[in-house]
């Protein structure tokens, strides 16, 4: 998808107002406060920057050393023939008996210092000023809404795998704002305006602008307005929306303590996982909640959480290495509410900080993870609702911005099932956005325009082929086995094909046979068929509801212990 930004200088500190660059081809938007408390905002905002920045997809391995290695190899030979050479010149040398300058040493370690001084300001030169590589660590501008009662900035990491969202209540967070107008837009962002951040400093008072000068004035022709043109990486936009479309679902909730956190980070920096699963499990019972770090089945007991009932069995979530990005706001962390889907699933970790709350958002899966990345999919409700009800909804928000679903349902008349399946397609093509911690849909177009196929991009056909397998039920399960090596192997009948699975410990596709044409030609090199992936489903009883809209929403609502609203 092909976005186009224009922006009229750029977003910095200047005389302590913390001045923020709008995207002038969206709506005004302005706001300009007084920062209340400067190094809580500056922690804050530096967290998010590290959840947008951070990329967990796999990389090949480095074998310049390797290379490296063999060249010095080859080289040896050459070094023998000219030993002879340098054996001469060291004769030759010590027969002239000149001394060494005494601070030679000192000049040698100067000169060396000056020489990756200067190479690493090169490399910092390089990063601030390549576009491209700039790209790469952050695809889109971040976004930020002035709402009512607070100001939020959103962000999405680059290897799809993490969602940031830092919300300041503006009454406690921002003093009075002189220029006020509702909306959402892109600011410009850069390296140079995170270092800016690090320089916000308690003894002097910081301004908040969202300013909206360049809505005002003729900036077409003046030096300090740019345009840029932004072509996101295919998928990143489908993975963003089907984060914000998962927040709108009723989710199980968990409350940890600041100590609970910190010992998770505390295990995870001092120990590597080499082996599968590296699940971060939930297990509730008795009262008592308890958090399990596989593959070590490390417990950390849960002092003083509060959770709405006992769960027949744990829930497994992956992605725990990013819940390092929360590390510099332990200090300000007064606790943890983490909204849990299920296994296997996203999970969000809301941390709240007085008048601050940052929401991180864990998928579980990154960009090349072709497995669990349509785990949302089987979710969806099995009717959509209907262009009238998804647009009364979408008229309802437009005007009130901020309501909680109960009262939704009462103010559109439509059966809560359908209002949920309405709230969730507006937040799929980025309408809205579930505020969890306030218990609030609040009305937020992520881009200009309505989100539809075409900019997310097509679903991939081998996964919306199973979901139609499921449901029809034409896959079956004939035997499991443990696998030797850990893990699992499914076999069974899809469509009266014979199909085997090998599946790992974190429920990942490792190897599998089949007879289609798909499997034949690639095997699960360009992602598995849509045989082994119904096999899989099917074998880990994850298959989809078949039934109507409101079964849908009471599975859903009864597996998150749901007593209210959703």
């Amino acid at each position: 998808m092909n976005l186009s930004f224009a922006y009229l200088g750029r977003s910095a500190l200047t005389d302590g107002s913390l001045s923020f660059s709008p995207n002038l081809s969206r709506e005004p938007v302005a706001f300009d406060a007084a920062l209340r408390h400067t190094l809580r905002f500056r922690e804050a905002i530096s967290a998010l920057h590290d959840v947008v920045i951070s990329d967990h997809r796999y990389k090949k391995r480095d074998k310049s050393a390797y290379e490296a290695w063999k060249a010095s190899e080859a080289a040896r030979v050459r070094n023998v023939r000219s030993e002879a050479l340098k054996q001469a010149k060291a004769d030759v040398y010590a027969k002239s008996r000149v001394p060494l300058p005494p601070d030679f040493e000192r000049q040698h370690h100067r000169l060396l210092n000056q020489y990756w001084d200067a190479r690493r300001k090169y490399a910092d030169h390089l990063r601030q000023t390549d576009m491209e590589l700039w790209r790469l660590l952050m695809p889109c501008d971040p976004v930020v809404t002035v709402a009512n009662d607070v100001v939020f900035f959103e962000c999405f990491s680059a290897d799809e795998s993490s969602y940031g969202c830092l919300t300041v209540n503006r009454d406690d967070g921002f003093g009075p704002s002189e220029q006020l107008q509702l909306g959402t837009t892109n600011v410009d962002y850069s390296w140079d305006l995170y270092h800016e951040f690090q320089a916000l400093r308690s003894y002097r008072e910081t301004r908040f602008r969202v300013d909206p000068q360049g809505f005002d004035v003729a900036t077409h022709g003046r030096m300090e307005y740019r345009e840029e043109k932004i072509d996101l990486p295919d998928g990143w936009l489908r993975g963003f929306m089907q984060l914000q479309s998962a927040m709108t679902l009723p989710m199980r909730r968990v409350t940890l303590t600041r100590e609970a956190l910190y010992s998770v980070m505390v295990w995870l920096k001092r120990h590597r996982a080499r082996t599968s699963p590296r699940a971060l499990r939930f297990e509730r019972h008795g009262g008592g909640l308890t958090l399990v770090l596989e593959p070590w089945e490390t417990r950390i007991p849960v002092y003083g959480a509060t959770a709405e009932a006992d769960w027949a069995e744990p829930v497994r979530i992956w992605g725990r290495q990013r819940l390092l990005a929360l590390a510099r706001l332990l200090p300000m962390i007064e606790s943890v509410d983490v909204y849990l889907l299920g296994t296997g699933f996203p999970s969000f970790w809301v941390a709240r900080m007085g008048e601050m709350r940052l929401t991180l958002g864990l998928s579980g899966w990154t960009a090349n993870d072709w497995t669990h990345g349509s785990a949302l999919d089987m979710l969806a409700p099995p009717a959509p609702a209907s262009a009238v009800q998804i647009e009364t909804v979408a008229q309802h928000m437009r005007t009130v911005r901020a309501q909680s679903f109960n009262d939704i349902v009462r103010a559109v008349n439509h059966p809560p099932s359908f209002v949920a399946s309405a709230l969730k397609h507006l937040a799929h093509t980025g309408q809205l956005i579930a505020d969890l911690d306030a218990g609030l849909y609040r009305w937020r177009q992520i881009m200009p325009r309505v989100l539809g196929e075409a900019e997310l991009g097509p679903e991939n056909p081998e996964f919306a082929a199973m979901h139609d397998l499921l449901v029809r039920k034409r896959a079956i399960v004939e035997s499991t086995v443990a696998a030797p090596s850990g893990g699992f192997i499914f076999t069974g009948k899809v469509e009266s094909k014979p199909v085997e699975v090998l599946v790992d410990t974190d429920g990942r596709i490792k190897r599998g046979r089949c007879l289609c044409g798909h499997h034949q030609r690639a095997g699960i090199r360009m992602g598995p068929c849509r045989h082994l992936l119904a096999l899989r489903w099917l074998a880990l009883n994850q298959t989809p509801s078949t039934g109507g809209n409101d079964e849908w929403f009471a599975r859903l609502r009864a597996q998150a212990g749901e007593k209210g609203g959703a």
